[in-house]
């Protein structure tokens, strides 16, 4: 398969279409990668007229994910890893922060955007424990039965399944709350899923008036999303047992003995919640 020129210069890899923008590039360009294109530049450009806090959110999401997996990799001793709906690969990805704890840990990533593929495979060439599935999340069966997750989970071991920003791009809350009982009731026992999702707290106050107006704003780019209330948000863990501080803000989540800055106001952070739940251990 070979490659072919794009309009920017250079290369890119066979059936990725440069002319339509993806959201995994757009929050790459957030982020300040360089996996990206003049399509996804112009509707990250048109986002920022729109929703100016995208870039806080994306910083924010990607500090939670490297405390998480820090935590998870360290204290909670987990050596198996699942980032589904992973976007594309740009500084402190999964696999870097949890092997960077132990070395022998192995990673999944399951994407079914091209671009994501393609590079993650290109980047991950050298890293014989990590892999990148492309499967779309949103289809719990077909990913649980690709040959990789499937051996990851018949190992038994605890497993620790990341599902950032992506759950609320799934609009029907119904289908959304089978989608994570599935991959919950796949999960081993004393396996972790961790969550971000967008939330609207419905309470009145400046983040609901604020997510709001957004969504007013952005419904015909992102006709799909759905900011969640906090009870629908945390009904998403099931059965699981939810950590310490629950199911909050990225503001106020911290690791479990860990601490909240003190006195914080509400932000803009505040319209992305996080938690992580525990299945318990048979």
């Amino acid at each position: 398969m070979t490659d072919q020129p794009m309009n920017d210069g250079g290369l890119v890899a066979h059936g990725i279409d440069t002319t339509r923008p993806s959201v995994a590039r757009v929050y790459d360009y957030a982020l300040g990668g360089k996996d990206n294109y003049e399509s996804d530049r112009a509707l990250y450009r048109q986002i920022m007229k729109i929703a100016p806090e995208t870039p806080v959110w994306a910083r924010a999401n990607r500090a939670w994910l490297r405390e998480v997996i820090t935590w998870l990799a360290e204290e909670a001793g987990v050596r198996r890893f699942i980032d589904a709906g992973s976007g594309l690969p740009t500084a402190e990805n999964t696999h870097q922060i949890a092997q960077k704890v132990n070395a022998d840990t192995s990673v999944i990533y399951v994407d079914n955007d091209p671009s994501v593929v393609a590079h993650g495979r290109a980047l991950l060439l050298d890293n014989d424990r990590t892999q990148f599935t492309a499967a779309d999340l949103t289809k719990p069966d077909e990913v649980l039965a690709e040959p990789s997750i499937a051996a990851l989970l018949a190992g038994g071991e605890p497993v620790a399944l990341v599902m950032a920003l992506m759950l609320h791009h799934i609009h029907d809350y119904e289908q959304t709350l089978e989608i994570a009982r599935k991959y919950v009731d796949a999960l081993p026992p004393g396996s972790y899923l961790a969550i971000t999702h967008a939330c609207n707290p419905g309470d009145g106050g400046p983040v609901d008036v604020m997510v709001t107006e957004l969504l007013e704003k952005v419904k015909d780019a992102f006709p799909t999303l759905a900011f969640r209330s906090v009870e629908q948000i945390t009904s998403l863990f099931g059965d699981l047992e939810i950590l310490e501080p629950g199911v909050v803000p990225l503001g106020e989540w911290h690791v479990p003995g860990g601490r909240v800055e003190e006195e914080r106001q509400a932000d803009i952070r505040d319209a992305i919640y996080g938690g992580v739940g525990r299945k318990a251990s048979s």
